[in-house]
């Protein structure tokens, strides 16, 4: 019975480390770039689109580019977010023994 005990305060535990760390991920806030700078995109941890900013050069470029840009941007923002993301969910579960747990995004 004490295995037993043991297994429900790990779960408890993993539970409570779990909570702590989306908590941290909500408060994560990364910049994706492109065009070398000349489009900056802000994300928090939600993945939501917190700030964009344009460079005042490119403002008469080609409407195109400058979607192209806004997309790359944001691209590179998530791809950064998902490694943030990962990084601490792996340091919450690297103590309990999971294995290449991913985060659900």
């Amino acid at each position: 019975m004490t295995d037993f005990s043991k297994i429900l305060n790990k779960a408890k535990e993993l539970e409570e480390k779990m909570k702590e760390s989306q908590q941290k991920i909500k408060n994560i806030e990364v910049e994706g770039v492109s065009g070398g700078n000349s489009v900056k995109v802000k994300l928090n941890g939600d993945g939501e689109m917190i700030k964009i900013e344009i460079s005042p050069e490119i403002i008469n470029e080609d409407k195109s580019i400058i979607e192209d840009l806004i997309v790359a941007a944001h691209n590179n923002a998530k791809t950064q977010l998902k490694t943030k993301t990962s990084e601490e969910i792996s340091k919450t579960t690297s103590d309990f023994g999971i294995p290449g747990f991913k985060w659900p995004i």
